[in-house]
């Protein structure tokens, strides 16, 4: 898969088969718009093309709403378009002068001037251009005009799927990622630079890395204990990961730290992706360091019990 930062990268291609949208998680949902697009590719002898926007609309136009949360970031969506076999992937800056574009300017600048679309694949109900005055009806009328085919996917199919990214996030807020997990149809990752903590876990048999996610808009699921996979460079271990204030130690803010089974390295400064597969209890406070660690055990065998069963 190429990839592009801007529109201006990108070189036409002869038959170029488009999509565009947000594909925040590039969801179920999402997937039969990009297996659509790719069977459409494959008919017609043409390449696969994604347009997306980066960063999201309401990190521009709303830069004071510190309420918006995301799925996955532009990295990860970028692995996995590629890992759904996109041949192109245009990454267009989202800047409050673009925002101005008309619909009908996006489509004759943009999509058949710049890309050359030849045929664009897009959801029932997507929107676009100035205040998302863009539609399929206006798309319907502007095809034969331009000369590019008009692929949608029905209402119907997007329904039938009955997944949404409000749905996934909603999920993922209630700890509920086993849903979310679903939905995605791959399992939900958080990925962040293991840092140093106040190493209470170590006293406690319990050593812990600390992870501080960089992007301020990544989704973090509800608090809780969750049986996780960890990847280390290439390799992967079973874990258990806490989201929390740690109210038995009196803390204050959230932290997010993740003790890896049978694991010895010293992976300090380093970059480590967490793997969700389901949340083993909520977040509580107890009375000792004691219960704590009795708490823990019992947690880790929980956690040894259910990644045994599906990993």
């Amino acid at each position: 898969m190429k990839v592009y930062h801007s529109i201006e990268e990108f070189e036409k291609v002869d038959n170029g088969v488009v999509t565009i949208g947000t594909f925040d998680g590039v969801h179920v949902g999402h997937q039969k718009i990009i297996s659509t697009l790719k069977q459409i590719a494959k008919n017609k002898n043409g390449e696969t093309i994604v347009l997306t926007l980066h960063p999201h609309a309401r990190m521009v136009l709303f830069p004071d709403d510190t309420t918006l949360k995301l799925i996955t970031t532009i990295e990860e969506r970028t692995t996995l378009f590629r890992s759904f076999g996109i041949d192109h992937l245009i990454i267009h800056p989202f800047t409050l002068a673009f925002s101005e574009l008309s619909a009908t300017a996006f489509i004759k600048d943009i999509l058949v001037e710049a890309i050359g679309t030849k045929t664009l694949v897009i959801g029932y109900d997507h929107h676009f251009g100035k205040k998302r005055e863009g539609n399929y009806e206006l798309l319907e009328k502007l095809a034969p005009v331009y000369h590019f085919d008009l692929e949608e996917i029905p209402e119907q199919d997007i329904n039938s799927i009955a997944v949404s990214s409000t749905k996934i996030r909603t999920a993922l807020m209630q700890g509920d990622v086993a849903t979310a997990n679903e939905f995605l149809g791959y399992d939900f990752e958080l990925t962040g630079e293991v840092i140093h903590g106040e190493a209470i876990g170590k006293t406690i048999g319990y050593p812990t890395a600390n992870i501080q996610v960089k992007d301020a808009y990544k989704i973090i699921p509800a608090e809780g204990i969750y049986a996780v996979l960890v990847k280390v460079d290439d390799d992967l271990f079973k874990g258990m990961l806490y989201i929390g204030n740690r109210p038995t130690l009196h803390g204050s803010k959230q932290s997010i730290e993740v003790n890896i089974l049978d694991f010895d390295r010293d992976i300090y400064g380093q970059t480590i992706t967490i793997i969700f597969k389901q949340k083993i209890r909520d977040d509580k406070k107890l009375n000792s360091l004691e219960e704590l660690k009795l708490q823990i055990d019992q947690d880790k065998m929980a956690t040894i019990k259910l990644l045994s069963q599906t990993y």
